[in-house]
Protein backbone atom coordinates (compact mmCIF):
# COMPACT_ATOMS: atom_id res chain seq x y z
CA UNK A 1 0.00 0.00 0.00
CA UNK A 2 2.47 2.71 1.02
CA UNK A 3 6.11 2.40 0.05
CA UNK A 4 6.96 0.72 3.38
CA UNK A 5 4.34 -2.03 2.90
CA UNK A 6 5.93 -5.00 1.20
CA UNK A 7 4.50 -7.47 -1.24
CA UNK A 8 3.29 -10.76 0.13
CA UNK A 9 0.60 -12.26 2.30
CA UNK A 10 -1.01 -10.41 5.20
CA UNK A 11 -3.30 -11.60 8.02
CA UNK A 12 -5.87 -9.58 9.96
CA UNK A 13 -4.89 -9.10 13.60
CA UNK A 14 -8.32 -9.62 15.18
CA UNK A 15 -7.08 -8.43 18.57
CA UNK A 16 -6.17 -5.00 17.18
CA UNK A 17 -9.05 -4.66 14.70
CA UNK A 18 -12.64 -3.49 15.12
CA UNK A 19 -15.73 -3.27 12.96
CA UNK A 20 -18.66 -1.33 14.38
CA UNK A 21 -22.03 -0.13 13.11
CA UNK A 22 -24.23 2.84 13.97
CA UNK A 23 -27.84 3.40 12.97
CA UNK A 24 -30.49 5.94 13.91
CA UNK A 25 -33.66 4.50 15.45
CA UNK A 26 -36.66 5.79 17.39
CA UNK A 27 -37.42 8.19 14.51
CA UNK A 28 -33.87 9.50 14.47
CA UNK A 29 -33.71 10.31 18.17
CA UNK A 30 -31.41 7.47 19.27
CA UNK A 31 -28.25 6.11 17.68
CA UNK A 32 -27.81 2.37 18.20
CA UNK A 33 -24.15 1.33 18.21
CA UNK A 34 -22.74 -2.15 18.08
CA UNK A 35 -19.56 -3.99 17.23
CA UNK A 36 -18.70 -7.37 15.81
CA UNK A 37 -16.63 -9.36 18.30
CA UNK A 38 -15.45 -12.06 15.88
CA UNK A 39 -13.68 -11.11 12.67
CA UNK A 40 -10.98 -12.52 10.45
CA UNK A 41 -9.29 -11.68 7.21
CA UNK A 42 -6.34 -11.96 4.94
CA UNK A 43 -4.92 -10.24 1.90
CA UNK A 44 -2.11 -10.02 -0.56
CA UNK A 45 -0.06 -7.02 -1.61
CA UNK A 46 1.01 -7.47 -5.22
CA UNK A 47 4.28 -6.30 -6.80
CA UNK A 48 2.50 -3.31 -8.38
CA UNK A 49 1.50 -2.08 -4.88
CA UNK A 50 -2.20 -2.93 -5.19
CA UNK A 51 -3.87 -5.34 -2.80
CA UNK A 52 -6.74 -7.82 -2.64
CA UNK A 53 -8.23 -9.71 0.28
CA UNK A 54 -11.25 -10.64 2.35
CA UNK A 55 -12.62 -9.52 5.71
CA UNK A 56 -15.16 -11.86 7.34
CA UNK A 57 -17.42 -11.00 10.26
CA UNK A 58 -19.35 -13.50 12.37
CA UNK A 59 -22.83 -11.97 12.07
CA UNK A 60 -23.91 -13.52 15.37
CA UNK A 61 -21.09 -11.72 17.18
CA UNK A 62 -22.75 -8.29 16.83
CA UNK A 63 -23.05 -6.81 20.32
CA UNK A 64 -25.09 -3.66 21.00
CA UNK A 65 -25.05 -4.17 24.79
CA UNK A 66 -28.79 -4.95 24.72
CA UNK A 67 -29.60 -8.69 24.73
CA UNK A 68 -33.15 -8.45 23.41
CA UNK A 69 -32.12 -6.11 20.56
CA UNK A 70 -29.13 -8.33 19.70
CA UNK A 71 -31.41 -11.37 19.47
CA UNK A 72 -33.72 -9.44 17.13
CA UNK A 73 -30.78 -8.30 14.98
CA UNK A 74 -29.73 -11.96 14.59
CA UNK A 75 -33.26 -12.94 13.49
CA UNK A 76 -34.65 -13.19 9.94
CA UNK A 77 -35.82 -9.54 10.25
CA UNK A 78 -32.19 -8.42 10.02
CA UNK A 79 -29.01 -10.53 9.66
CA UNK A 80 -30.74 -13.97 9.60
CA UNK A 81 -27.66 -15.60 11.14
CA UNK A 82 -29.19 -19.09 11.04
CA UNK A 83 -29.03 -18.99 7.23
CA UNK A 84 -26.27 -16.40 6.72
CA UNK A 85 -23.73 -16.67 9.54
CA UNK A 86 -21.07 -14.51 7.90
CA UNK A 87 -20.78 -11.01 6.49
CA UNK A 88 -17.92 -10.64 4.04
CA UNK A 89 -16.15 -7.83 2.30
CA UNK A 90 -14.09 -9.03 -0.65
CA UNK A 91 -11.49 -6.39 -1.49
CA UNK A 92 -11.13 -6.57 -5.25
CA UNK A 93 -8.72 -3.65 -5.53
CA UNK A 94 -6.93 -1.48 -2.98
CA UNK A 95 -4.48 1.16 -4.05
CA UNK A 96 -2.44 3.58 -1.97
CA UNK A 97 -2.54 7.28 -2.68
CA UNK A 98 0.12 9.86 -1.93
CA UNK A 99 -1.91 11.43 0.91
CA UNK A 100 -1.78 8.43 3.31
CA UNK A 101 -5.10 7.10 2.09
CA UNK A 102 -6.05 4.05 0.10
CA UNK A 103 -8.93 3.70 -2.33
CA UNK A 104 -10.76 0.44 -1.59
CA UNK A 105 -13.15 -1.21 -4.06
CA UNK A 106 -14.89 -4.47 -3.37
CA UNK A 107 -18.06 -6.40 -2.76
CA UNK A 108 -20.00 -6.48 0.50
CA UNK A 109 -22.10 -9.61 1.11
CA UNK A 110 -24.79 -9.58 3.81
CA UNK A 111 -27.62 -12.16 4.04
CA UNK A 112 -26.29 -13.79 0.87
CA UNK A 113 -26.80 -10.57 -1.11
CA UNK A 114 -23.70 -8.95 -2.64
CA UNK A 115 -23.37 -5.30 -3.57
CA UNK A 116 -20.40 -3.23 -4.77
CA UNK A 117 -18.86 -0.94 -2.18
CA UNK A 118 -16.09 1.64 -2.53
CA UNK A 119 -14.59 3.96 0.05
CA UNK A 120 -11.42 5.73 1.05
CA UNK A 121 -9.45 4.39 4.03
CA UNK A 122 -6.84 6.30 6.02
CA UNK A 123 -3.50 4.55 6.42
CA UNK A 124 -2.66 5.32 10.05
CA UNK A 125 0.41 3.09 10.32
CA UNK A 126 2.45 1.21 7.74
CA UNK A 127 5.80 -0.53 7.76
CA UNK A 128 7.33 -3.78 6.55
CA UNK A 129 5.53 -5.85 9.21
CA UNK A 130 2.11 -4.22 9.77
CA UNK A 131 -0.40 -1.82 8.28
CA UNK A 132 -3.41 -0.22 9.97
CA UNK A 133 -6.35 1.20 8.04
CA UNK A 134 -9.28 3.24 9.33
CA UNK A 135 -12.45 3.62 7.28
CA UNK A 136 -15.98 4.88 7.60
CA UNK A 137 -18.72 4.34 5.02
CA UNK A 138 -22.48 4.00 4.82
CA UNK A 139 -24.68 1.11 3.77
CA UNK A 140 -28.37 1.00 2.86
CA UNK A 141 -29.62 -2.01 4.83
CA UNK A 142 -32.65 -2.36 2.51
CA UNK A 143 -30.25 -3.31 -0.32
CA UNK A 144 -29.42 -6.42 1.71
CA UNK A 145 -33.00 -7.50 2.41
CA UNK A 146 -33.26 -5.85 5.81
CA UNK A 147 -36.48 -3.92 5.36
CA UNK A 148 -37.98 -4.42 8.83
CA UNK A 149 -39.07 -1.01 10.10
CA UNK A 150 -41.84 -1.13 12.71
CA UNK A 151 -43.80 2.14 12.78
CA UNK A 152 -41.11 3.81 10.65
CA UNK A 153 -38.67 3.86 13.58
CA UNK A 154 -35.54 3.16 11.49
CA UNK A 155 -34.36 5.92 9.21
CA UNK A 156 -31.35 6.63 7.08
CA UNK A 157 -28.23 4.69 6.32
CA UNK A 158 -26.15 2.46 8.56
CA UNK A 159 -22.64 3.75 9.20
CA UNK A 160 -19.81 1.20 9.32
CA UNK A 161 -16.62 2.21 11.16
CA UNK A 162 -13.61 -0.07 10.86
CA UNK A 163 -10.05 -0.15 12.14
CA UNK A 164 -8.16 -3.01 10.53
CA UNK A 165 -4.62 -4.03 11.41
CA UNK A 166 -2.93 -6.51 9.12
CA UNK A 167 0.40 -8.18 9.81
CA UNK A 168 2.77 -9.70 7.30
CA UNK A 169 2.82 -13.51 7.20
CA UNK A 170 4.96 -14.21 4.13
Amino acid sequence: MTVAVETGLWQLDHTASTVAVQHKTMWGLVTVKGSFNALSGQGEVKPDGTAQGTITLDAASLDTKHTKRDKHLRSADFFDVDHHPEITFAVQHAEARSDDTAQITGELTVRGISRPQSFTARVTQADAEAVTLEAEFTVDRAEFGMGWNQLGMLRGLTTVVATLRLTRTA
